[in-house]
């Protein structure tokens, strides 16, 4: 986003204190643009937020958070760093389609690789040689038929995963690594040099403000971004309870599909890839296996994927669907005809032109 001032008004929107992405996007389906929330004054915010947040939003800004914003502003003006809003062009539409969309991304590269297909691969940070290897050779190989690889920059799967697709030549599918701190810090630290690789060959992607250490809390959190961006999640290697399990059950709410590597039945890195198997995961033994059951063909794979747009027409034709009446996404979706990723974008791209309103029990209300 390059006008720093409708920026900085999405940043003090998402930086005040108890403005998560739900309340950030209620604010934005009832008032609009942030810049109208901002300046929609206390008793009107007062309806949507507790006081102290309606306060928060309608007073002075404090000397903390303007520093933070102008901070983040220099940054953004940086070459090939990037600050995108649910509003631009730019965002992944892939994220459009999950539940809860960060209202802000920071990114750092080639923020084209957020709309090219992309496969997910995750595992074990303690993996094991065999698993560092099988990581990287079906990175490399999904990256050669032009997938972008998506993952967390952690130590063991992750790593080898980003290394993999780092590998292939320029036009091939390349990585995107989503961290879970800000994007002026890099964790784990020994990872300095391959996120120093990724940001100029690949991606970086943050939900998170900059300055945001590493939190636990985070990480798991970081994981529906990675499944978001993907058409599916690999997994290579994960113990019972291992957080790439989140992953892919965050790719399963998703409607992603959901790939493992089988192992030894001794090995307790197996576990969790064995336990997705008899729960209906893919089971794979090659890249191919992949691109097989993703009926994908890299020879037609477009350059950078289009994102999924509605004409006009057809948002007036889903407003007419929705009729008076609050109503659930199940019946919008019979009454429309829309695929579920084609309707989620619909609904959100409505929310924010405030012609929509989402109620506490998830059905939508058409606005006046």
């Amino acid at each position: 986003m390059t006008d720093s001032e409708g920026l900085a008004d999405w940043l003090r929107l998402v930086l005040t204190d108890g403005v998560g992405p739900q309340t950030a996007r209620a604010l934005l389906a009832r008032f609009g643009l942030p810049g109208e929330v901002l300046a929609a004054g206390f008793p009107a915010l007062q309806k949507c937020v507790p006081e102290k947040v309606a306060y928060a939003l309608s007073g002075s800004m404090l000397d903390e958070m303007h520093a933070q914003i102008e901070a983040t502003l220099a940054w953004a003006s940086q070459p090939g760093n990037h600050v995108l809003t649910l509003a631009d062009a730019g965002y992944p539409a892939s994220l459009l389609t999950i539940p809860d969309p960060p209202p802000l991304l920071y990114a750092k590269g080639r923020i084209e690789l957020l709309s090219r297909p992309a496969i997910a691969i995750v595992g074990s940070r303690n993996a094991t040689m065999q698993g560092v290897q099988n990581a990287g050779r079906f990175a490399q190989s999904l990256s050669e038929a032009r997938l972008t690889v998506v993952s967390g920059l952690a130590l063991g799967i992750d790593a080898a995963a980003h290394e993999g697709a780092c590998s292939m030549r320029p036009d091939a599918g390349s990585t995107v690594a989503v961290t879970g701190t800000g994007l002026d810090l890099v964790y784990p630290a020994r990872h300095r040099p391959l996120a120093h690789r990724i940001a100029e060959q690949g991606c970086l992607l943050s939900e998170y403000p900059l300055g945001t250490p590493a939190v636990a809390a985070n990480f798991p959190r970081r994981n529906r971004l990675i499944s978001g961006l993907s058409l599916g999640v690999l997994v290579v290697e994960a113990a019972l309870h291992s957080g790439s399990l989140t992953t892919a059950r965050s790719a399963l709410e998703q409607g992603r599909e959901v790939f493992a590597i089988p192992g030894s039945i001794h090995s307790p890195l197996a576990k969790g890839c064995h336990q997705l198997i008899r729960q209906g995961a893919k089971l794979v033994e090659s890249a191919a296996d992949i691109l097989e059951e993703l009926r994908w063909n890299a020879a037609a794979a477009p350059d950078v994927a289009p994102a999924p747009t509605l004409a006009e027409t057809d948002h007036a034709q889903l407003l007419a669907a929705a009729g008076h009446d609050p109503v659930s996404v199940d019946q919008l979706a019979a009454r429309s005809g829309l695929a579920a990723s084609e309707l989620q974008a619909a609904l959100l791209s409505l929310e924010l032109q405030g012609k929509v309103e989402r109620l506490p029990d998830g059905r939508y209300q058409k606005l006046g």
